[in-house]
């Protein structure tokens, strides 16, 4: 099967179109013929090695530099030194064809999402690994998971639609569990505009939360039309706009140099919540601002138990629609990745492989 195998950390030169075996089977997994990938900060980040503590930048100019000066980075991976030579992609759709055993075989046929963060032990205990950060993933023709982490799902979306579901919907339906987002909320979202932004603002209303929405001046009036009570240009004072102690949740996968007004917007009690920092790892806390209202930092790597099921409701029921932003043949990746990183598409990009394009507006 044809698939990209990134190499090690580096620059896009890591990232390798070739043939490699089609996976097999073991007891109590699926070997999934996969229909769309989709494309996140998640394997850009991997391969640059961003997550290592010695990285303080952000992710643009992280990529910019290994471009530049490649550097090995023990501590790279999001958990650990990352498995090297590795398929990434952690978002799948996919068509089950084969089950290594009798668990999982009624599956056979059925089109899938994967819930890509698996937790080993039980959902009692935090341990977690991710399909494409600790072993192989979507960036293939094939792809095989194990049975217990594959859904079906029945709707009419297309397969690349799907495939925008599974990391930025799980992402962000696990911060708004954690942080107990409910009626008559109002939360802020930051980076609104990109994949696990949107998904926030459809899912938080959902909750019937209102939202402010954080984003640039071209994308307003589509962050409205998703169901955004207010939208803030992300050049905005944000005190300024809102007033201090007006939020009960900020949702920021962003970080950076905006992390201080986020905690001066927060209400006493108030509830931050966060799974990334594309604008940079480092940020300025005054304690002051966080133990004298009471404030609860909430972070987020490992998907609680009723996550998946519950987004698999949603779309099964027409409660979220899918905002694909484009698609590109697997072996456009680099293209893909450039483009994600210039941070001007709304919503997420998918990647097909060959065997799926001419299935990729399919729906079932």
């Amino acid at each position: 099967m044809m698939a990209v195998v990134t190499t090690g950390i580096g620059g896009y030169d890591k990232l390798e179109y070739r043939a490699v075996p089609v996976p097999v089977p073991g007891p109590n997994e699926l070997l999934l013929r996969v229909l769309a990938a989709g494309v996140n900060n998640t394997e850009i980040n991997t391969r640059l090695g961003w997550y290592s503590s010695s990285v303080t930048i952000d992710t643009g100019a992280a990529a910019a530099d290994q471009e530049t000066r490649a550097e090995q980075k023990a501590d790279g991976g999001w958990s650990a030194a990352t498995p090297f030579p590795l398929i990434q992609g952690t978002d799948c759709c996919g068509e089950v064809v084969q089950a290594g055993g009798d668990v999982g075989a009624d599956l056979i046929g059925k089109r899938v999402l994967v819930r890509a963060c698996m937790r080993p032990n039980g959902f009692d205990d935090m341990e977690n690994i991710w399909m494409a950060s600790d072993f192989d993933g979507a960036f293939a023709e094939y792809v095989k998971v194990p049975a217990s982490e594959v859904f079906a799902v029945h709707c009419d979306w297309s397969d690349a639609e799907l495939a925008t579901i599974p990391c930025a919907y799980g992402t962000s339906e696990n911060m708004l569990q954690r942080a107990a987002v409910g009626p008559g909320d109002l939360v802020l979202v930051a980076g609104a505009s990109g994949g696990v932004g949107s998904a926030t603002v459809q899912l938080a209303k959902r909750r019937g939360a209102r939202v402010a929405a954080i984003t640039s001046a071209g994308k307003a009036d589509l962050l409205r039309d998703l169901g955004a009570d207010i939208v803030l240009d992300r050049k905005d004072d944000l005190v300024g706009e809102l007033g201090e102690r007006t939020v009960d949740v900020v949702v920021d996968n962003v970080g950076g140099p905006n992390f201080p007004q986020m905690l001066k917007l927060l209400k006493r009690g108030g509830r931050y919540v966060s799974s990334g920092a594309i604008a940079g790892p480092i940020v300025s806390l005054d304690m002051r601002d966080m133990y004298l209202k009471d404030i609860t930092l909430i972070g987020c790597t490992a998907w609680d138990a009723p996550v998946f099921p519950n987004l698999i409701g949603y779309i099964e029921r027409g409660e979220i629609r899918p905002l694909l932003a484009d698609f590109y043949p697997l072996e456009q990746i680099v293209e893909a990745q450039r483009e994600f990183l210039k941070k001007k598409h709304f919503g997420n990009f998918v990647l097909v492989p060959p065997d799926s394009r001419s299935t990729e507006t399919r729906s079932t």
